[in-house]
């Protein structure tokens, strides 16, 4: 299988298949010196997991994150400080699976021979053939998204030490959407969000803040742990604490479900949601991304161009679609309206608007950029579907029976924020390479 790698500075390649032992994420080109641990990196990690709310699949899956290589295990001398940094070898990050029982997997064994309508089973049979991996949807399945948070994470460290912040937020979920806000408002709503899951997610206070699995462990000793974790999984997640909305809103100032900056509109798009699932069908949504104090020069021309790097964002699965600033509304303006008109004040420059999302020629412009994804409705809906068998060509009729998202969107914009991260990354380490090598040669 081609296309699991990304990146020229910064490059991730990923492996693994939902119901595999696990996923991998590989890392090249992250700097030596920087210090990680599994339990910042599971803090983005839990914002994407199934099974935190009424809106996501049921699945149990803990997604905890091993660091298997690229940091230094102990001080590379004595007192040196060093312990657990980045070192500039290839960093892999190891995510097994720990929800996957054969009650499971013989679901999906007497569903595979008809494919879902809108899943990827049927184009992957045709490529694969029939050792392709339709456990789950396999490398198709959404459990691989896991892998991008996991290298997103590390990228949005590296940034922040550049002042550069990505973040991502719901946008509008089953046609309800989210009125424009001021982006440093959504960012402290985002940060808030994030602590409130982080407080509230029973894996992340009983394994890493209760120091059951912590840095000074060895990988076996991680293994062993995580075997025994496998067998907790319901009792860990039967402490989770309660979860009391109007409690929530008052400590943290957020939605208890849904990222979304506006919280009585976070509660229409909840019930939105939940009106279509009572259906047995299932809604889209939209996702918006920003990156804030990116400098200007990002990206190249042509092939490379910043915002065509920003449209592999549809290798997201479920995601169909992408636009960056104003996207399709462009077609509706004049150019007065479309132009983002350029003005100096106090010897920095500044922009009137910013329909170009921050991009124009493919390079940023020093604005905000902004990009938003279209999510597809969750192809596994309870409603009878014409599909085909396979092996026979014989139509046939479908009905899900396996574990599904009601929506999916909540679950897409912590991995469109970390994706986003990897591309920004990437595209400033050749800028500073550049700008390195032209300061010599003036």
């Amino acid at each position: 299988m081609l296309g699991c790698h990304t990146g020229r500075m910064f490059q991730v390649t990923v492996a693994g298949g939902s119901y595999q032992e696990g996923l991998t994420t590989m890392i090249h080109g992250n700097p030596p010196g920087m210090e990680f641990s599994e339990k910042e990196i599971y803090g983005d990690l839990l914002l994407r997991k199934p099974g935190a709310d009424e809106l996501s699949s049921p699945r149990k899956e803990p997604d905890l994150p091993i660091i298997y290589s690229g940091i230094n295990v102990e001080d590379t001398i004595q007192g040196a400080g060093n312990k657990n940094h980045t070192n500039g070898t290839p960093m892999v990050i190891v995510i097994p699976n720990l929800d996957r029982h054969f009650i499971h997997i013989k679901q999906y064994q007497d569903t595979n021979r008809t494919p879902r309508p809108g899943h990827a089973s049927y184009a992957s049979f045709m490529k694969y053939g029939p050792d392709d991996d339709a456990i789950g949807a396999g490398f198709f399945s959404g459990r691989r998204t896991a892998t991008i948070v996991a290298a997103g994470y590390v990228a949005k460290k590296v940034l922040k030490s550049f002042g550069i912040e990505i973040f991502s937020y719901i946008k509008e979920a089953a046609g309800v959407k989210c009125p424009e806000m001021d982006y440093q408002a959504i960012l402290d709503y985002t940060n808030r969000y994030k602590q409130m899951r982080w407080d509230y997610d029973p894996f992340y206070q009983e394994v890493y803040e209760s120091g059951r699995v912590h840095m000074d462990m060895r990988y076996l000793e991680k293994c062993k742990v995580f075997a025994e974790i496998e067998q907790e999984i319901d009792a860990i997640r039967d402490k989770a604490p309660k979860i009391v909305p109007e409690e929530i809103k008052e400590k943290y100032g957020v939605h208890h479900i849904v990222n979304c900056p506006d919280i009585d509109v976070s509660n229409d798009m909840v019930d939105a949601c939940n009106k279509i699932t009572e259906t047995g069908d299932s809604s889209g949504g939209i996702c918006e991304v920003v990156v804030l104090g990116a400098p200007a020069g990002l990206g190249e021309p042509c092939f490379e161009r910043l915002d065509s790097q920003l449209g592999k964002l549809v290798g997201i699965g479920a995601v169909k679609a992408v636009e960056i600033g104003a996207g399709m509304a462009v077609k509706d303006m004049t150019g007065a309206e479309s132009n983002d008109q350029i003005y100096s004040e106090d010897g920095q420059v500044k922009f009137q608007s910013n329909q170009a999302g921050g991009i124009t020629g493919g390079l940023s412009t020093g604005q905000p950029i902004v990009a938003r994804i279209a999510v597809k409705p969750t192809p596994t809906i309870a409603k009878p579907q014409v599909t085909i068998d396979k092996y026979t060509l014989e139509n046939k009729k479908l009905e899900a029976i396996t574990r599904r998202d009601p929506t999916i969107v909540g679950r897409i914009w912590p991995i469109a924020e970390n994706f986003t991260a990897m591309v920004v990354l990437d595209n400033l380490m050749m800028q500073l390479g550049y700008k390195a090598v032209l300061d010599k040669v003036k």
